[in-house]
């Protein structure tokens, strides 16, 4: 098959796919160029979409909890912070933790300021849960249910001290750096889709706010926007109002302009193989018309048994909005797609953010996700799916051993994360957090580590998605936490 001297980078059998076939030649072409047979693409350029060893996970659900979760009143609880509750750092045997050299690395501490010396006592009970006995706080006694499925990892720390920690634990860059690639637009950037009419990445509930990553949290960066987060609006009478028909459009009329469309975008491809923002509303056309069907099919949780909605929280108030988000999660790993980014508390600096009255905030949202999240977990399970599927809990930084009145403040010297199912180990602890929480002092992890792990479930190496003259970090990859695998 010989390219025409005059269309450089367009064969025959992609001008047929794009030309010939009706909007059957839309779809087509759009997955041969995905799978870079319809365009010369650049070797090199994009991935093959094919995993680079055996995975273990085929998708991700990414639970993200906006504001800072205290993490001593969580998954890492600290009994000695009742027990010298009242009392100054410095007057504790836990005094050291103000060391400078130990926070040179990191960032300044914050109970160190204002008076946030003096310790906090726990706000929530402590107990023990599973046959590997975890240690939870009372906020999250539906998840502590499930500690033999959990990977609890209880040493990570990140460098940003304001809210811009949320863009940081998607990306894995500082705020001021600007937008890089989410984890999401990895995975999907690294795999692709397993369904062609719904997206490989999707984004549920309400983002960070502009302060703090906005769209950067769920984009692509450089990966270009083909590789970005769609938003899924569960609430709303049109989940995706961008792609729903006008009224009084048939189907037929549907498909003739997009078939239209398809040919003037493809023919601007022959001059321009390799532009993303083309080869994206590309890709965007053909998709848009399988959700139309795809989508509201999807979100039709009435379908589900009451005994599943309730699992789920659905009957009750507290639980009945974050628990559509986890039951549509498991819906759309179900049907294929890749990545499912689930955000609670989004907008400004996020409704975790408890400067004053933590007890009442903490206590208020974590009853409106503890018993959704673990009925994600255990629905997943006895489905079958929690082997495919890797669930990951995680929020941009912990909060302060130290008193800020009687709220705490942002803590990212130490906090922890967990991980489920997708080949992860159940019922263990990894690393560690001095006696009051302060310091990771063992097995610490940057953030990038957890992005290294989920890449690595899903047959990733992060050193092959490498995107010529895109310059990476050392820090950036991350390694995966081999001590939680299975």
């Amino acid at each position: 098959m010989h390219h025409s001297p005059t269309c450089r980078g367009i064969t025959r059998r992609s001008f047929l796919a794009d030309t010939g076939m009706g909007f059957t030649g839309l779809a087509l072409g759009a997955m041969l160029f995905r799978d870079g047979l319809a365009r010369g693409a650049t070797p090199g350029a994009k991935p093959e979409g094919k995993p680079h060893f055996p995975p273990r996970a085929k998708s991700v659900i990414w639970i993200f909890l906006c504001g800072g979760v205290s993490h001593v009143e969580s998954f890492d609880p600290k009994p000695e912070l009742t027990k010298y509750a009242g009392k100054t750092i410095d007057s504790t045997p836990y005094k050291d933790a103000l060391n400078p050299e130990k926070l040179k690395n990191v960032v300044s501490a914050n109970p160190a300021h204002g008076g946030r010396k003096v310790l906090m006592g726990l706000n929530s009970p402590v107990r023990k849960y599973g046959q590997c006995g975890l240690e939870v706080c009372d906020w999250w006694k539906h998840v502590g249910a499930c500690a033999d499925d959990l990977a609890v990892v209880r040493s990570l720390w990140t460098t940003d001290n304001d809210h811009g920690a949320q863009l940081q634990w998607h990306t894995g860059r500082h705020v001021r750096e600007g937008a890089y690639p989410t984890i999401g637009s990895w995975v999907c950037y690294g795999l692709g889709t397993l369904n062609q009419n719904l997206p490989e990445y999707v984004v549920l509930g309400t983002p960070t706010g502009d302060c703090c990553g906005g769209e950067w949290t769920h984009g692509a960066g450089y990966l270009g926007p083909e590789f970005a987060g769609v938003r899924l609006d569960v609430e709303g009478k049109e989940p995706l109002p961008f792609v729903t028909p006008g009224k009084g459009v048939q189907r037929e009329e549907q498909e003739a302009e997009l078939s239209l469309l398809g040919k003037l975008n493809r023919l601007s491809g022959i001059d321009y193989p390799d532009d993303p923002q083309l080869r994206a509303r590309i890709k965007s056309y053909e998709l848009a018309f399988g959700m139309q069907t795809a989508v509201p099919e999807t979100l039709q949780l009435e379908k589900e048994t009451s005994a599943t909605q309730k699992l789920y929280g659905l009957e009750q108030a507290p639980t009945r909005s974050f628990g559509k988000l986890c039951l549509v999660a498991r819906r759309l790993v179900e049907r294929g797609v890749r990545f499912v980014q689930i955000f609670h508390g989004g907008g400004g600096g996020g409704a975790w953010d408890a400067h004053s009255g933590i007890k009442g905030n903490h206590g208020s949202l974590s009853a409106q996700v503890d018993l959704p999240i673990a009925g994600l977990l255990k629905d997943l399970k006895q489905r079958g799916l929690l082997k495919d599927t890797l669930v990951v809990w995680g929020t941009e930084f912990g909060r302060s051993p130290g008193a800020q009145g009687d709220g705490r403040d942002h803590h990212p010297q130490g906090f922890c994360a967990w991980l489920a199912g997708g080949g992860i180990k159940g019922g263990v602890t990894h690393g560690a957090t001095d006696p009051i929480g302060f310091h990771a002092i063992e097995n610490r992890h940057y953030i990038t580590d957890i992005h290294a792990t989920v890449l690595h479930q899903m047959g990733l190496d992060p050193r092959k998605l490498e995107v010529p003259g895109r310059k990476r970090l050392e820090i950036d990859y991350g390694a995966p936490i081999k001590e939680i695998l299975a």
